[in-house]
């Protein structure tokens, strides 16, 4: 982006707003001196006349404007949107209304986005201005273009084409030597067309922020739609999800508790009888035995899982397992016991 200094800026329109005068007050002079005495061709009568003031960014946004309420100008400016004055007539159109509020309320983003809308348009109207060769139009267009953004892309080259071309008209206008009549026609015409063109285009660009507009309205709700939906098909899966977390709650508070050893308690537990060729040789040992209580509390099987010394104390353990008794509990329960033999005890 190409950064404009105003003062530079300001410097620039004012001469170019000079030269221009000082073009068209020696014109109108050497019409006035041809009609009371006739002159030679050559001969060209000094005139000076005072230059009008450069429009800056500054002074873009008429008095009038400023002194107008946050309120008002934000009704103004709706206005004047609605009614496609979005850029002219000066005073009374969208930019100026924007502008000003902005300067108000800084912070306002409906405020930023209505003039970043409207900028691309008011370029094509600076571009046209300066077309049609009406440039104190698009001096002040200009400067509301660089007051609302001074780092434009396109304010550098504009400004170079305004003055490019203003000293051009000027120079035309120099060796036509308009009389004081043609250039009252001149400037009728120009404003008559300028009147015409920004009313057909500021129309025009209505119609593209009305197509923009609805694009976006369009883009949200279709946002809008896809996020409904999936939050729905979220809602829906989050409702199947604590289904089933019901059902295993319901599965598992149904089924039966599945006891263990821990639950056992014994009510007769006799001690195994010590065989009489092991007392008598003085032999000690020890059987583990896996048994199943059933719900009565009565054992339902039992076997030899170790034995030391083998098979000599296998039998009479088994046996007494099968006596034992327990508390009746849920359900079956297998477990593990070590019987041990001791010719001593």
């Amino acid at each position: 982006m190409t950064v404009v200094n105003p003062q530079a800026r300001r410097s620039s329109r004012l001469s170019a707003v000079k030269q221009l005068s000082a073009v068209l007050a020696i014109a109108c002079a050497l019409a006035a001196c041809q009609k009371e005495e006739p002159a030679p061709e050559s001969a060209a009568a000094p005139a000076t006349t005072a230059a009008a003031p450069a429009v800056t960014a500054d002074t873009a946004v008429s008095a009038k404007v400023t002194a107008m309420t946050a309120d008002q100008l934000r009704e103004a400016a709706r206005k004047a949107y609605a009614e496609n004055r979005l850029y002219a007539p000066a005073e009374d159109n969208a930019v100026e209304y924007y502008l000003a509020l902005r300067d108000k309320a800084p912070g306002d983003a409906a405020v930023s986005s209505a003039l970043t809308d409207l900028l691309p348009m008011t370029v094509i109207a600076i571009e046209q201005s300066v077309n049609r060769e009406d440039f104190t139009e698009a001096q002040r267009l200009s400067a509301l273009l660089e007051k609302a953004d001074a780092q434009h892309p396109a304010l550098a080259r504009l400004k170079t084409s305004i003055t490019a071309q203003q000293e051009a008209a000027g120079k035309r206008a120099a060796q036509q030597q308009l009389t004081a009549e043609e250039e009252t026609k001149r400037k009728a015409d120009l404003e008559a067309k300028r009147v015409e063109d920004q009313k057909k285009q500021q129309e025009e660009a209505a119609k593209l922020l009305a197509q923009q507009n609805k694009a976006a309205a369009d883009k949200a709700a279709a946002d809008k739609v896809a996020a409904d939906k999936a939050a729905a098909d979220k809602a829906a899966a989050d409702e199947r999800a604590a289904e089933q977390r019901a059902a295993v709650a319901r599965q598992t508070a149904a089924a039966p508790a599945t006891a263990d050893a821990s639950d056992l308690r014994p009510l007769s537990m006799p001690p195994p009888r010590y065989p009489p060729e092991a007392l008598r040789a003085g032999t000690s040992g020890e059987v583990q035995v896996e048994f199943t209580v059933g719900t009565d509390g009565s054992v339902t099987a039992a076997r030899v899982v170790r034995s030391n010394p083998a098979r000599i104390f296998d039998r009479e353990a088994v046996n007494a397992v099968r006596k034992w008794r327990f508390q009746p509990v849920d359900s079956p329960v297998t477990t593990r016991r070590t019987i041990g033999f001791n010719p001593q005890s």
